[in-house]
């Protein structure tokens, strides 16, 4: 039998209950100060700004003295030095690298240059360099529309807000080029005088309408993605107006995007040789990410590329946009335990997995292409040819939309490679039918295919004449745009000339 003294609590496990409780309430007391602190810090930034901003301010400089962390950050965007793998932060010549997408564009501006992308303050210049925009010497000369300023510039939507959005879009790109001028910024992503995210491209709006939703309805983490969505998308310029439309009105799938262009008939063109019609993706990054396991578990773009920093009791997002690789202990390795050796392999597997699956669809599909172009030249007729080119349209609209989209073979390394496996097939399919239809034309030996094995060769091939292109580009960059900027200045459209 136990006695009454067994029933008491020993002394020392008093203590301890003690102890343990004070610890507790300590923890939580630093927790709770903590909590408050950062809030007084949050608080104290946005009551004590220095300068005070409304309605559309596109300068990102005006920014600066009220949030000095985001915006040094910002400015790293224009860093170009970080490499891995597969691309990085530069600029590299991707036909160099691939000529054989020479061939799959033949006929488009793409032909003449494809480079993988920098940082957004390099997003104004960058679009002055390339050889797709042309070299316009007047205002009112092609060959673009403006609707290729409309990722490039929170100039644009200053511009939608005072001219009207149509009326920004019909116009050609040279008409805005004094008035496009600050790189992808602040106003962007931010409402001025709140600085909570906004939309400020109506593409994004529209995009949900057509899906039967309603973007207002977005939570705070859902912004985290959409501000990044408003660009990083598949999107078509309409044939009158130029009016920039996303192809979501069946979904954000690939397949529902193609049953919307089957639809209306479009073409973003007309391949110079096998006469397919074309659609160029653009890049579709946001609709490949929400079919993968991030996206599936609630993680957001920013939470990755733009993941959160602790500085001084202030907490705030890396606006240096960048690859997460280029900082795994402060981007992958917040949710995962591997080794940043781990982690970086295991990316580039998936890449090495993609990309050999990518170069057989860039292979069979030129050739294709090429293919195609020879039976056209034995006498082919348009009804024999209809098969074998709507294979042709959707190997490359396949292939386009995995390799155009930033990331995809990681955001979605499933999807990607389906879509990619998908395309091989139809190109594949592409080339049996027009050996078919060779053979109906007499024709059954090997085709004679020309020597791309250089951008210069597929070039010349396809008839551009780069030094042309080149020469134009370079008068064009040295006499109309330190014109732009000139009258931009003058207009105090520039802090800087960035």
């Amino acid at each position: 039998m136990k006695s009454k003294n067994d029933n008491k609590m020993k002394p020392w496990v008093g203590w301890l209950l003690f102890f343990f409780t004070l610890g507790v309430v300590f923890l939580l007391g630093m927790l709770a100060a903590s909590i408050t602190q950062r809030r007084a810090e949050i608080a104290s930034v946005m009551n004590n700004r220095k300068v005070e901003i409304k309605g559309i301010e596109p300068r990102s400089e005006m920014f600066a003295v009220n949030y000095p962390r985001e915006y040094e950050t910002w400015k790293q965007t224009a860093d170009t030095t970080f490499q891995s793998e597969f691309n990085g932060s530069s600029a590299v010549d991707v036909l160099a690298q691939r000529p054989a997408m020479v061939i799959l564009w033949a006929g488009y501006a793409f032909a003449k240059d494809y480079s993988t992308p920098r940082g957004h303050m390099n997003a104004v210049n960058d679009v002055h360099h390339t050889l797709r925009t042309g070299s316009p010497m007047t205002p009112e000369e092609g060959p673009q529309p403006a609707t290729c300023w409309t990722c490039k510039s929170p100039d644009v939507p200053r511009l939608m807000d005072s001219v009207g959005i149509a009326e920004f879009y019909k116009q050609p790109w040279a008409h805005w080029g004094h008035e496009v001028v600050n790189p992808i910024g602040c106003a962007d992503c931010h409402d001025a005088e709140t600085m909570d995210l906004k939309i400020s491209r109506p593409g994004l709006i529209e995009g949900f309408h057509n899906m039967g939703m309603d973007i207002r309805e977005a939570s705070h983490q859902d912004m985290r993605s959409l501000a990044c969505a408003q660009c990083h998308v598949e999107y078509y310029f309409t044939p009158e107006g130029k009016y920039l439309i996303f192809p979501w009105h069946n979904g954000l799938t690939m397949e529902g995007a193609e049953q919307y262009y089957d639809s209306i008939g479009f073409a973003d063109y007309t391949h110079a040789l096998s006469k397919a019609p074309i659609i160029k993706a653009q890049h579709p990054d946001y609709e490949i990410f929400k079919t993968g396991i991030h996206a599936q578990r609630g993680v957001s773009c920013a939470d990755c590329h733009m993941p959160y920093i602790s500085e001084g009791g202030i907490k705030y997002s890396d606006h240096h946009i960048i690859s997460p690789l280029a900082n795994i202990s402060n981007t992958c390795q917040v949710c995962h335990r591997e080794s940043e050796e781990d982690l970086r392999n295991a990316v580039y597997e998936r890449q090495r997995s993609a990309n050999q699956i990518r170069n057989l669809v860039e292979e069979e599909l030129s050739k294709a292409h090429l293919e195609a172009q020879f039976a056209w030249e034995k006498g082919a007729s348009e009804k024999q040819m209809q098969n074998a080119l709507q294979l042709i349209r959707q190997a490359q609209w396949r292939w386009d939309y995995a390799v155009a989209s930033h990331g995809g073979s990681f955001h979605s390394p499933v999807e990607f490679q389906r879509i990619l496996s998908m395309g091989l097939d139809r190109a594949h399919k592409a080339r049996f039918e027009i050996s078919k239809i060779l053979a109906d034309l007499g024709f059954t030996g090997n085709v004679p295919l020309p020597d791309i094995s250089t951008k210069e060769k597929a070039q010349a091939y396809i008839g551009l004449d780069m030094n042309k292109e080149r020469a134009n580009k370079q008068k064009f960059q040295e006499t109309i745009i330190p014109q732009w900027l000139e009258t931009a200045r003058a207009n105090n459209r520039l802090v800087s000339l960035n």
